[in-house]
């Protein structure tokens, strides 16, 4: 039988006490505690043999020593990285291997729980993943919310490639606006080239409400090298995974190591976590590879003047005025206030008006029913058809981004 739920500590001295003197039947104790006989007598044997109620605590039933344990040198090695990486078992697996140390996840597992030195995640698993089948076809770019520091504040800006998970771009904005933005991109562009795609939420660095339509003018820009500007849905950062994932990883890094509470430490901090992530971390999507294992560098590169693009012969071409509107028949509508005094191509369809911007269409404008309406189509980051929010692809007519080069102009 067995000790009630109660406080076992507290019952046991009780009953060794009454035990002790003598002036009660065991039998008549082990039924009023429930307990059998010879647990009775156990217990009263012990307090004899150590003369200390505090004694009586239950002893840990573990060996004194266990021949299968791990060395300690082993084991003081799990621990040291752990505390340098604040990674799990499966990453200090491939580092331990490196250094000659092989233990199993399992086992290193063990070491982490022993230590306590585990943190449960928070996150579950992706319903569905998406990967892109060579380097800067696809590159996902978010910013992280803030840090608050003493003075002022910090916004991560990170750029992930999708294919390799090689983070082309980390850098620390004192507020989110496209001055202090841009010129992280031309850096990021400089060293690893354009990619093809780029993948972003509604932040408002790329995506501006307030005109009717989502350019602005960092956007504009992106365009304007090529790129093929791919939007997540409202509310669906999961659309984004792996950037998120990345910024996950970051937080728990800056939290193991420190937050630093200065703006001007943060560049050296991202910049060690950049080199840590892509150098020698391994990742679990990537058969536990380096992300710099699977990035190459991008064949195309930035331009610093950006050609004036050549729409095709014929097309009727409008330069837009100061505040983005176009001027039909005597009338002014709504194109885009990113695109202030650019030149767009005019195209008439079913008694409308289709604007577009060198290789995407950007508005549709119906004037007998006096409307005008931005061109999104929903497009999936992972498969080109339709899901999340996306600019609309190029006009089958339009030429590729490396067209002629007519005149020299930057925006």
């Amino acid at each position: 039988m067995s000790w009630n739920e109660v406080d076992v500590d507290d019952q046991r001295m009780q009953f060794v006490i009454r035990a002790s003197s003598g002036k009660e039947s065991m039998t008549a104790l082990c039924r009023e505690f429930t307990i059998s006989r010879p647990t009775g007598y156990h217990w009263r044997r012990r307090y004899r043999e150590v003369r200390l109620l505090s004694d009586l605590r239950e002893r840990s039933r573990r060996p004194h020593h266990s021949p299968r344990l791990t060395a300690t040198r082993k084991e003081q090695r799990v621990v040291a990285l752990r505390q340098q990486t604040g990674w799990g078992a499966k990453k200090l697996r491939v580092l331990l291997a490196e250094e000659e140390i092989p233990l199993s996840v399992r086992t290193i597992h063990r070491i982490l729980e022993r230590r306590q030195l585990i943190r449960e995640d928070s996150h579950g698993p992706a319903l569905t993943r998406f990967e892109r089948s060579e380097p800067n076809e696809l590159w996902q770019m978010d910013t992280k919310g803030q840090y608050p520091l003493s003075v002022g504040e910090c916004h991560p800006l990170s750029i992930l490639d999708d294919h390799s998970r090689y983070a082309v771009g980390l850098y620390a904005l004192p507020e989110l606006n496209g001055q202090q933005a841009y010129p992280c991109l031309v850096e990021t562009f400089h060293c690893y080239g354009i990619p093809q795609a780029m993948l972003m939420d509604r932040g408002p660095l790329w995506w501006s409400a307030w005109n009717g339509w989502g350019l602005t003018r960092l956007s504009v820009r992106l365009i304007e090298q090529g790129i093929q500007l791919l939007y997540g849905r409202v509310r669906h950062p999961q659309t984004q995974g792996k950037v998120e994932r990345f910024h996950g990883t970051l937080g728990q890094a800056m939290r193991h190591r420190g937050v630093p509470q200065q703006f001007d430490q943060w560049p050296a901090a991202l910049a060690e976590f950049r080199l840590s992530y892509n150098e020698w971390r391994p990742h679990e999507a990537l058969g536990m590879k380096r992300p710099a294992e699977r990035y190459r560098r991008s064949p195309r590169s930035y331009q610093e003047n950006v050609p004036e693009w050549e729409y095709p012969t014929g097309s009727d071409v409008r330069r837009l005025n100061s505040h983005g509107m176009l001027t039909e028949q005597g009338e002014r509508w709504f194109v885009c206030g990113a695109l202030s005094d650019q030149r767009v191509r005019v195209e008439r369809f079913d008694g409308k008006l289709l604007v577009s911007y060198r290789h995407m269409y950007i508005r549709e404008i119906d004037p007998v029913k006096r409307k005008s309406h931005a061109l999104v189509v929903a497009r999936s980051a992972a498969t080109g058809e339709p899901a999340p929010v996306a600019l609309r692809a190029p006009c089958a007519d339009s030429p590729a981004p490396e067209s002629k080069e007519k005149q020299t102009k930057e925006v």
